[in-house]
């Protein structure tokens, strides 16, 4: 493969890697981080495994830690509508010039990178860690992409290390029992480095502590250790390890985001454990000002558009709590599409027949599962289902079957990437409009 010269050459080298490619290991993103002189040892990390709930955690702590005055790197995955929304500096996402220039530094320091193609989340992986480097940050926040044992992010050298809840999800790698994916969670755990743990499943909590015993680190337990309850005039209370926290407010939406909050409280205490200064105060304003995108998000009204990144039975147990906090009453018009290797059947059982109308879409994945191959399961589960050839049109069909009905909401979930191609369409109709006006 020819070298890029130039930070656009750069940019289309690492979109022409495969990004559904899955390759777990560790070896070529240890090789590429010794030729850059590990960069991933420059600054301190909290590292984040899970299965649900790691997004609004890392965003929590990463605005947090820039409230308390810190430089801070934040990498997750997936991306909603741009790649470059993966590697972000203080809640900015990096530049296409700077990203194409990134990349340009590792290919020289790393030309293997040309001859054995990495995959796109490892060499995402590496150039955001060498990007944190080169930017000098305080701390970095990283989300695992999945499991945790080989995932290139277990590359880093983190100072605190979190898993959120575990539950079934990409089980043809991670293994098929609670037990055996979070003992693939618990990979990211290292010896010396405190862990916080989220409220699990008794068979997932007892193969993190386990692991974490086996290593002989420090663990926090929500639940146990530490917590967030209601506290008074709609407000929440923590207690943690040192902390005793009243008048929360949170900026994310949905009865969840409690416990993800009370996970970024328990990271932020070990974090300052571990020398990164952060006050309560700072700790206050990062809960009640975190944004993150793609989760219980109005996207447009007219009617009310909402969309949601559960794509697996523990994400859409959650929604649908949240949905009855938030839009109790109001008739349901689902947008739904999948990816043929997700678990559909507990999600569609749990959702569809709550809606009044169904409408199934194709997704823009060679992952993307037809409608037409599950159409008849959802008219088992629903009385009005319609499977459309595009999104436009499922979201045009639910929009209208939303008008004919008072107070109807739309909501599109079931896969990000599905939430990504709302949220694009939206902008674009907004660009329209504005433009016209």
């Amino acid at each position: 493969m020819d070298a890029p010269r130039t930070p656009e050459e750069a940019l289309r080298f690492f979109q022409a890697l495969n990004p559904s490619g899955i390759k777990l290991g560790l070896e070529r993103v240890k090789d590429a981080l010794v030729a850059l002189g590990h960069p991933e040892r420059d600054y301190p990390a909290l590292h984040v495994a899970g299965t649900n709930g790691k997004g609004s955690t890392c965003a929590f702590v990463a605005r947090a830690l820039e409230a308390a005055g810190h430089r801070v790197g934040l990498y997750t995955s997936p991306h909603l509508v741009r790649v470059n929304e993966r590697i972000r500096l203080n809640g900015s996402d990096i530049p296409d010039d700077v990203f194409g220039q990134r990349i340009l530094e590792v290919l020289e320091r790393y030309p293997s990178a040309l001859s054995d193609p990495m995959t796109y989340f490892e060499f995402g992986t590496v150039v955001a860690l060498w990007h944190f480097s080169r930017e000098r940050v305080d701390v970095a926040v990283l989300e695992t992409g999945l499991g945790g044992r080989l995932d290139a992010t277990s590359a880093a050298s983190p100072v605190v290390t979190c898993v959120t809840p575990v539950s079934f999800d990409h089980m043809e790698y991670l293994g098929h029992t609670l037990r055996e994916i979070a003992r693939e969670k618990a990979g990211i755990f290292k010896a010396g480095v405190p862990v916080v743990l989220s409220k699990q499943e008794p068979e997932a909590l007892e193969s993190l502590l386990r692991r974490a015993e086996e290593l002989g680190v420090p663990v926090q337990v929500e639940g146990r250790d530490f917590g967030i309850v209601p506290g008074s005039n709609d407000t929440l209370s923590y207690r943690g390890a040192s902390w005793s926290l009243d008048g929360l407010t949170l900026a994310l939406r949905g009865p969840y985001q409690r416990q993800n909050a009370a996970v970024a409280l328990a990271c932020l205490e070990a974090l300052r454990a571990r020398g990164v200064v952060v006050t309560p105060e700072a700790a206050r304003e990062g809960l009640a000002t975190a944004r993150w995108p793609g989760r219980l998000e109005e996207v447009s009204q007219g009617p009310t558009v909402v969309v949601d990144g559960a794509h697996n039975p523990a994400g859409v147990a959650v929604l649908l709590e949240a949905l009855r906090a938030l839009y109790a009453g109001r008739p349901l018009h689902l947008v739904f599409g999948v990816v043929a290797d997700k678990d559909r059947g507990p999600m569609m059982q749990a959702l569809f027949p709550l809606a009044a109308s169904v409408h199934l879409t194709p997704l823009d994945t060679p992952r993307s599962l037809a409608p037409e191959r599950y159409i008849a399961e959802a008219r088992d589960l629903c009385s009005r289902v319609v499977s459309h050839a595009s999104l436009a049109e499922a979201l045009a069909g639910a929009k209208d079957d939303a008008v004919g009905r008072p107070d109807g909401v739309v909501l599109a979930t079931g896969s990000l990437f599905l939430v990504g191609a709302v949220k694009r369409m939206v902008d674009r109709s907004l660009g329209a409009t504005q433009q016209q006006q």
